[in-house]
């Protein structure tokens, strides 16, 4: 009887396997057919229905690492778009929206809106060396700027969108302007360098003290710091009642206001102020009479060197 031509006897001489073994590797070649059609294939799964593992070819194609449970290849032109998110709109003023609530909220914006745009003034009055009249604008920017935050608490119209604005005016007013005019007011008694970097730390200091107390816990009785706005009060005053020192302790007090926006001191704010005992307000009533200058540089050390004292006296408690 004639032999099957791939039924090979099995010798020793032979490496290639007999009979039905070869016969079933020539069945599974099949599997690389099925690999270069990027056909899948792979162990079902019961629950989903897809395949749990990447074969071979699913690497070729999907770049998929092996063994890693992957998802369906689909077509890109048959693919589902994600769904697109529904843009929510955001009240800037905060309950209800009557015609009364928004003419108040209104109100508090102009106020805030009223000090930039005095602030700004400020600076094309101290370009055109109209120094002490930008000043007197920094000091309207000072009152502004406590108007809008005394009103939207008074009419109950504060906002997260308000506390923005106010953040964005006092940059601009009192990180800004301020410095402005303190260099216009010091350009023929100090060098100019010496001033362009005194002027610059103002600013730098103002951003990082208006950033920090956005993001900061707020404390009713203490701020950390000088505030801005007490800061740029002292300047305009600085240059508005024109102080007969020399240039160089200018600049220096300059620098040192700077330093202590971004202090960690506690620094006592204006309510608090105002419950001293009576007879402390009138020793500088009486010698602002007797001499505005002087009284003036004094009560600014006295706030200034406050913060240090406080501090040290605070620290054991804490």
């Amino acid at each position: 009887m004639p032999r099957t031509p791939w039924r090979r006897r099995r010798t020793t001489d032979s490496p290639r396997p007999a009979g039905r073994r070869w016969a079933g590797r020539l069945r599974r070649g099949g599997t690389l057919a099925r690999q270069a059609l990027m056909v899948r294939v792979g162990r079902r799964n019961a629950e989903s229905g897809r395949a749990a593992t990447a074969t071979r070819a699913e690497v070729i194609y999907t770049g998929a690492e092996p063994g890693r449970p992957i998802g369906p290849v689909v077509a890109p032109h048959l693919a589902i778009p994600a769904p697109v998110e529904e843009s929510v709109e955001v009240s800037l003023l905060p309950g209800e929206h009557t015609t009364a609530r928004k003419v108040r909220f209104a109100i508090v914006q102009a106020c805030t809106l009223a000090s930039l745009a005095l602030g700004l003034f400020a600076i094309l009055l101290a370009m055109h060396d109209e120094v002490r009249l930008a000043a007197a604008f920094l000091v309207a920017c000072v009152a502004f700027d406590g108007l809008d935050g005394a009103l939207a608490r008074k009419l109950g119209v504060s906002s997260p969108f308000g506390a923005q604005m106010d953040s964005l005016a006092d940059m601009c007013s009192f990180g800004l302007a301020a410095p402005i005019v303190v260099y216009a007011s010091l350009a023929h008694s100090v060098p100019t360098p010496a001033a362009a970097v005194a002027c610059a730390l103002v600013a730098a200091c103002a951003a990082i003290r208006l950033a920090r107390f956005n993001v900061s816990p707020k404390d009713g009785r203490f701020f950390s710091g000088v505030p801005t706005t007490m800061a740029a009060a002292v300047l305009a005053l600085t240059v508005l009642i024109d102080l007969p020192l020399p240039g160089v302790i200018v600049l220096g007090g300059v620098a040192l206001l700077a330093f202590a926006m971004v202090s960690s001191f506690p620094y006592a704010k204006l309510a608090r102020l105002i419950k001293l005992p009576p007879w402390l307000w009138l020793l500088p009533i009486v010698g602002a009479l007797v001499d505005a200058r002087l009284t003036f540089v004094l009560v600014v050390a006295a706030y200034l060197i406050s913060g240090p004292i406080m501090w040290v006296v605070r620290k054991p408690a804490a």
